[in-house]
Parts: C-alpha cells; sequence; structure tokens
C-alpha cells in the first residue's frame, strides 16, 4: 500500500473486499467508450483475460478510482520492453472526478510500481487520440510522448512511456 497523507489518497491492490464499493462505480456513458467497469475488468474474462494487477486508488479507505497493470500479448503491442507492464483501464469514479485524485493516482505509481513490481522499469499504456484531457494528465504526471502510434479498436492512440 502506497499513500499521500496530504490528500489521504493511497494505491492498494485489488482484492475482493473492495466489491461492494465498486459495484457502485459509476462512469458516464462518453467516458465508458475509452474503459470499462472495475468489475467487468476483473471478473470477466471477455473483457481482460491477461495476466493483471488490479490497483484501486482509495481517498479515505473508499474506493474512488482503479487501473490495470498487465502484462502479455496485449503489452506487446504497445513495448518490447520484458521489464514493462501496459496500464489499462485507468479512471475515477464520476462522483468523485474534479478533484485532482487521477493526478494524485498517478504521481503515486512510480512508487507503487518500484515497491510492489520488483524489476518493472516502464510503465506504458495507449491514449485514445480523441481523448484530450486524459492524453494532457498523463503528460503531466511523467508520461513522455514518443511519437508512438497504435491502432487500436476504437481508432489511433498515442503510446506514452513512463519510466520508474
Amino acid at each position: 500500500m502506497l499513500s499521500n497523507t496530504l490528500n489521504s489518497v493511497e494505491l492498494l491492490e485489488y482484492t475482493d473486499k473492495y466489491d461492494e464499493q465498486l459495484s457502485n462505480y459509476h462512469l458516464p456513458e462518453e467516458q465508458l467508450q475509452f474503459t470499462s467497469l472495475p468489475l467487468d475488468k476483473i471478473k470477466n474474462p471477455n473483457v481482460s483475460n491477461t495476466a493483471k494487477h488490479v490497483v484501486l486508488i482509495l481517498e479515505k479507505s473508499m474506493t474512488v478510482g482503479y487501473f490495470s497493470l498487465e502484462d502479455g500479448e496485449k503489452l506487446l503491442k504497445y513495448s518490447t520492453n520484458p521489464n514493462a507492464r501496459l496500464l489499462t483501464s485507468f479512471s475515477i469514479d464520476s462522483r468523485n472526478q474534479g478533484k485532482g485524485l487521477a493526478k494524485t493516482g498517478l504521481q503515486l505509481l512510480p512508487e507503487f510500481v518500484r515497491k510492489n513490481l520488483p524489476g518493472i522499469d516502464e510503465i506504458v499504456l495507449g491514449v485514445n487520440k480523441r481523448n484530450t484531457p486524459a492524453y494532457n494528465l498523463y503528460l503531466k504526471t511523467g508520461f513522455v510522448d514518443e511519437n508512438e502510434f497504435y491502432e487500436g479498436p476504437k481508432g489511433p492512440q498515442h503510446i506514452l512511456h513512463l519510466r520508474v
């Protein structure tokens, strides 16, 4: 577990004790085109069947966001680095958006990876070219655009890199 006591925000690996909170997770339709709801990602093999670490973003012990760090075949579409992980499905529950929680969660990411995933030295992600707010957020939190693109199922994506 990694926390920022100033904001009382922490990153924690998923356990099923958070399922009830996650069952009430809400995202508007326009955001669901770019991501999936947490329990769909966690429990539905049709949404994700690759090896993954699901990470929860908590504020004052309440789940406010989540993301997944994946390896395997999916990662190879974005990076040839065997010590990388692919960040997918990053979101903040719609009732908690606009509070800086996404930014804080991403700022906690490098230390979380160093503590919980030894040997991982890079996080990569794809962000849809149409998702400008997410693209700008990732750049503000240390991700680098190396001018690489991936043609995803929902259109072209910027591939961004974060060294940890």
